[in-house]
């Protein structure tokens, strides 16, 4: 047996694909295999799905702060409350591909557990603050350390599962933040009759005891992350080996490049891939922003409905947005079709804007945020696993996800302007806004599908030239080279 420096690859006139000799000693059936990935959903999922969480409850309380008398104490006008959640995604932006890159240095429970304790304590912080000074201060802090959570956790899950299996368990991870919408709420209703309490309104304990409870989990959360399938000692050796051949032969028979480089960090940002995701993320992100920092603004606008009784009714929007979330992304990965759902997702927005734009009753614009807020959700794990899937080698996918999450998440910054005032009861700019990038991201997405199946196409002419050739005169590929070509190598398919 050729050892794995040295071995080359042939065409297999069967499958089409490159023959590779590196199977593990012992082979899984399906029943093994699927209970070993659930043994992995046991380990992985809850922790990183309580994590990120915590990470939107905190970064999306401001709105329900707002409403518990936050504006009041600090004396602050519509452009201050707009400034207050645009900076945190400056910060959060410029962090985000920094952090992966922090994350591939460090062990990922190092790091994660760490940004988690942190920003769990500048919460606490932004409870105890007394202008608008150290609001900003605060903001500033928080994006810095939730910048590496999302890219981080799904960079992570890339290396853990194949292709086929990867977007659902990103969905379960970003789940979380419906439930943590839902949880906002709820939890922003009873703290709120805590106002007063050792001197501190209700929006001051709203963050204090949010942060706290973040702090703590951060800390904790160390003792149940995990690292890589080679590092896991929860999996047996024949569990372990078959992780790593299962993610070693997904799309290519070659593994992929592991190393850090500059030309490989480059690589991951300035690529048709990259920038093409980049520009639908942003299509998506914007819409789950003006949903998530304003739904309780939105809803109070209709004017029938005392404060109490708003934060209530954010709950069932996200609700059911959670469950459109698990439902599409279960269906995504069982047919591997990533486009059809991201178009159905931003549709859904679409019908959902122009329904809130409208003179509608305000019965009708509550059930066009369900659809905005369905969509936008379900989206967002479409994208980002689309982009994962299809990006080869484990600096260019870690640092192509962050940047398409960094910059895509200046769309946050986009809703934090958008929805100062109504005109007439009615978010013409805020909802206008939205509805044009969807006009921009919906031909993206299908720019984007028909590029890779024009270029699937292409590698399957070229492998069917090649297997017309004598042995002799067939194109040989080493490791080293497939790995260089990562994404670009003819064995390669990409996901639509």
């Amino acid at each position: 047996m050729n050892t794995p420096d040295k071995q080359e690859y042939q065409h297999n006139e069967k499958s089409h694909v490159f023959e590779t000799t590196g199977q593990p000693e012992v082979m899984m059936d399906a029943k093994a295999e699927k209970r070993m990935y659930r043994k992995i959903d046991y380990h992985l999922m809850p922790i990183l799905a309580l994590l990120y969480l915590v990470a939107f409850l905190d970064r999306g309380n401001i709105g329900n702060a707002r409403l518990s008398g936050l504006e009041k104490d600090l004396s602050m006008t519509s452009g201050d409350y707009a400034l207050a959640l645009s900076i945190f995604f400056v910060s959060y932006n410029l962090a985000e591909v920094p952090a992966n890159l922090m994350l591939k240095k460090l062990a990922p429970k190092i790091w994660l557990s760490l940004i988690v304790t942190l920003f769990g304590i500048t919460m606490i912080g932004m409870g105890l603050i007394t202008n608008f000074a150290g609001l900003i201060a605060m903001r500033v802090l928080l994006g810095i350390f939730e910048a590496g959570l999302f890219p981080g956790a799904s960079y992570l899950l890339s290396l853990w599962y194949p292709r086929e299996l990867l977007q659902f368990r990103i969905a379960i991870f970003f789940s979380a933040a419906t439930v943590a919408g839902a949880f906002s709420g709820l939890l922003a209703y009873g703290i709120q009759f805590m106002s007063g309490t050792a001197g501190y309104n209700g929006w001051s304990w709203i963050f204090i005891l949010e942060g706290i409870a973040t702090t703590v989990i951060g800390m904790v959360s160390y003792f149940f992350l995990s690292n890589y399938p080679e590092d896991s000692k929860w999996l047996n050796p024949t569990e372990r080996a078959w992780t790593i051949y299962r993610k070693k032969t997904d799309g290519t028979s070659s593994g992929e490049h592991v190393g850090m480089n500059w030309t490989l960090i480059w690589s991951g940002i300035w690529n048709w891939q990259t920038i093409t995701a980049t520009l639908f993320y942003i299509s998506i992100v914007t819409p789950l922003y003006s949903v998530g920092l304003t739904l309780p603004t939105l809803i109070n606008g209709f004017g029938k409905f005392s404060r109490p009784e708003v934060q209530l009714l954010t709950v069932p929007v996200y609700v059911v947005a959670c469950v459109w979330v698990l439902v599409s992304s279960i269906l995504a990965d069982k047919m591997q079709k990533r486009c059809l759902f991201l178009i159905i997702d931003q549709v859904l927005c679409v019908i959902g804007f122009i329904i809130n734009i409208s003179p509608a009753p305000y019965q009708a614009k509550y059930f066009g945020l369900f659809l905005v807020a369905m969509g936008a959700y379900a989206a967002l794990p479409t994208v980002v696993a689309w982009l994962s899937v299809n990006l080869r080698g484990q600096t260019k996918r870690a640092v192509g996800v962050s940047f398409e999450i960094g910059i895509g998440n200046f769309g946050g910054l986009i809703a934090s302007n958008i929805y100062r005032n109504a005109q007439g009861g009615r978010y013409f700019t805020g909802h206008g806004v939205n509805l044009g990038l969807l006009g921009m991201g919906i031909p993206m997405a299908l720019f984007y599908a028909w590029r890779l199946n024009k270029k699937n196409k292409e590698r399957e002419e070229w492998t069917r030239q090649q297997m017309a050739l004598p042995d002799h005169e067939r194109k040989v590929f080493t490791i080293e080279e497939l790995h260089n070509l990562g994404d670009e190598a003819p064995e390669f398919r990409y996901t639509i």
